[in-house]
């Protein structure tokens, strides 16, 4: 996203990004006799859509104008934190203190990471690394929020089919904003190859296989695995981009991933029962 944001820009990379996925995803739609489903269901597959992928998507292709890959993939590691929240509140998925906890370390490692980053005034591109932040911040609540509303609204649903649908209509979403934003410089190869590799492999295979873990681990162990992000983000930056990695940035991201563990049960420590379900 990074390689195809500084061509196409931030909403066209997201219409693009989804628009792959969804050319790719709607033949095996259609193969599996679920086309009936989608004309059934497009209510909440485009909520899915927008709130899953259409507006994180652009958030994401805004932030990285300004600020490294493997930065934003450490605030996306709070995706879990928000998720515990929005389902605390909305599923009444209630945290015991342990969980807690990790809610309250986990954005504590954000507030940590974001308080030397996060400047309002415009550096020598004319962008402000705080509003990527806050981007970044955006996406990942919306994740969260997205999660519970799944669970709640597309309970049963076949993965593929909330995987196709939502991409689609993330697309129709993305669609007329994403026109108006077109470069007026016709993108390279490599910008053209990134958004397909996107589209594909991180959109399109990630969805079939994050929809089907949704609906088996619920939406705050399901959002859990973006524990992983951070770290292939980091190495891949730094070994494709040349990104630097900071000492800072990697005990912000440890403090950050403490709390996740904590916040979702996935760290438990010993002698204590980690209560509440999913």
């Amino acid at each position: 996203m990074r390689v195809a944001t500084q061509e196409f820009g931030a909403l066209p990379t997201a219409a693009l990004r989804t628009a792959v996925a969804a050319l790719m995803l709607l033949p095996l739609l259609l193969l599996r006799g679920l086309g009936s489903g989608m004309r059934q269901h497009w209510r909440p597959l485009l909520v899915v859509g927008m709130v899953n992928s259409a507006i994180p998507f652009a958030c994401y292709s805004f932030a990285l104008l300004s600020i490294t890959s493997g930065l934003s993939a450490i605030l996306n590691a709070t995706t879990p934190l928000f998720g515990a929240l929005v389902a605390w509140v909305w599923l009444g998925d209630r945290p015991d203190r342990w969980r807690t906890l990790g809610l309250a370390v986990g954005f504590a490692g954000v507030v940590m990471l974001a308080w030397n980053k996060a400047s309002f005034r415009p550096d020598a591109s004319g962008l402000a690394t705080g509003w990527a932040v806050l981007a970044c911040l955006l996406a990942t609540l919306c994740y969260g929020i997205a999660a519970s509303y799944t669970r709640r609204h597309a309970k049963g649903l076949p993965p593929v089919l909330t995987a196709a649908g939502s991409q689609i209509g993330a697309t129709v979403g993305l669609l007329l904003p994403a026109l108006w934003f077109m470069p007026s410089q016709w993108p390279s190869m490599q910008a053209w190859m990134a958004v397909l590799a996107a589209g594909t492999l991180s959109t399109g295979v990630a969805y079939l296989l994050f929809f089907r873990l949704l609906e088996q681990a619920g939406p705050t162990r399901a959002l859990a695995v973006t524990f992983v992000v951070p770290v292939f983000a980091v190495v891949f930056g730094a070994i494709f981009l040349g990104e630097t990695i900071t000492p800072w940035m990697v005990a912000c991201g440890a403090v950050i991933l403490l709390g996740t563990g904590l916040a979702t049960g996935l760290l438990k420590p010993r002698g204590r029962a980690v209560t509440g379900g999913s």
